[in-house]
């Protein structure tokens, strides 16, 4: 190991926690990344459902290399008319179900949602805004707010005051749907709830949210960050599922590896940003060239190749090959998203040192820190599917 960047690493790079991986990247490929001594990782979170088309895609990779050649930046967002930017909006427009055809980009998802929020208020006139308890929507003060209670305390609370006028219902609780009111702007839901630890939706409780939307006239915002681009199965969750929102945030692989995000409404609500105040909602490099043509890339490279067609028959592979095992207490799934639990955090961490040695990067969910996660590219082989599961098994054998 770089003894000299190590240090530097930890003494100018700002760090998110007391003890970072401290593994050093050389390069990627596919869904595999190596140090540089040459030890090879299975990617099995590719930046938490970022790398869907896998590392060093060569199509994307040209789409990078060719685009930052023709122009980087040139102007804030949505004033000039800019090729990837418009192809990649009409492309996503044509795949979204409904009406969602209005695609404003941003940076992150964190960005998406921020937007969103500001977008429900300014369409209905209303305040209050409903989240889900184990929610997760990113970490600006706004976005933040969404982090439901009692769970997300831990982290928002060291933060506040945050965002006023904000209600938090249980995920899948029927009952709970009363209390959207006709004081609510939106509900911001995630499809799949994702660092609740991979909790899909009952039967019939998306049509309800749907419904009680519809009865008191409030936005439904699908949080499609994580579930987005194929991860579960369908190009987007809510096809998979069913149910169309007024609004949804994209972010993660909708960049196809670069930095973007995108919320996404009919005009008629999109276009309430444009005025009472006009440039009430602008970014600097909100769908940045480069980004556009790198997502647009990426998102060809899935439909063309039919990638998505084989993410649930690799999921179900997975969970085939897992569920066996004593350690297992329960795998939760939706496509390539998985949750393994453990019913102990101390045998899932103890699962992390286990996974280092053995060449596996995996993670655990901010709200369930007793499974652990599977989240590989999209382009994982079948082979590569068993091939990390008895890597897997291995290491479960240990705890």
């Amino acid at each position: 190991m770089n003894t000299i960047l190590r240090k530097q690493f930890l003494a100018h790079v700002g760090q998110t926690s007391p003890e970072p991986m401290m593994i050093e990247v050389a390069r990627a490929e596919g869904v595999f990344f190596y140090t540089p001594e040459g030890k090879r990782y299975y990617d099995l979170v590719a930046g938490v459902s970022v790398s869907n088309v896998g590392h060093a895609n060569p199509r994307v990779v040209e789409a990078v290399q060719r685009q930052a050649a023709d122009y980087m930046h040139i102007m804030v967002y949505g004033e000039m008319i800019e090729r990837p930017q418009v192809r990649y909006a009409a492309r996503i427009a044509e795949l979204l179900p409904g009406e969602l055809s209005s695609v404003y980009f941003v940076n992150s998802g964190a960005e998406a949602i921020e937007g969103a929020l500001k977008l429900a208020k300014r369409y209905t006139h209303r305040t209050e805004l409903v989240s889900m308890r184990r929610a997760y929507h990113g970490s600006t003060q706004g976005a933040m707010s969404l982090m439901g209670e009692p769970e997300g305390e831990e982290w928002k609370g060291a933060f506040r005051p945050l965002l006023p006028d904000v209600r938090a219902i249980d995920f899948n609780d029927f009952d709970q749907l009363r209390l959207i009111t006709r004081r609510t702007a939106c509900v911001v839901v995630e499809p799949v709830q994702g660092e609740a630890g991979v909790r899909p939706p009952v039967p019939g409780w998306l049509e309800a949210l749907r419904r009680r939307c519809d009865e008191v006239g409030a936005l439904l915002v699908f949080d499609e960050i994580q579930t987005g681009m194929g991860r579960t199965g369908e190009m987007f969750a809510m096809c998979k599922y069913g149910v169309t929102p007024d609004i949804v945030c994209l972010a993660k692989a909708f960049g196809g590896g670069m930095p973007l995000g995108a919320f996404v409404s009919r005009k008629e609500i999109m276009d309430t940003l444009q005025t009472a105040p006009t440039l009430g909602h602008i970014t600097t490099f909100g769908g940045h060239p480069v980004c556009c043509a790198t997502g647009l890339a990426a998102l060809e490279y899935l439909l063309e190749t039919g990638t998505v067609e084989h993410v649930e028959g690799r999921g179900v592979l997975y969970e085939s090959l897992l569920a066996d095992h004593p350690q297992v207490v329960e795998i939760r799934r939706s496509g390539l998203l998985l949750a393994v639990e453990l019913g102990s955090s101390a045998k899932m961490f103890r699962m992390m040192e286990l996974f280092k040695e053995a060449g596996i990067l995996s993670d655990w969910f901010l709200y369930c820190d007793t499974a652990f996660r599977i989240s590989p590219p999209l382009t994982i082989t079948e082979e590569e599917v068993r091939d990390s599961a008895r890597l897997i098994r291995e290491c479960l054998d240990r705890i």
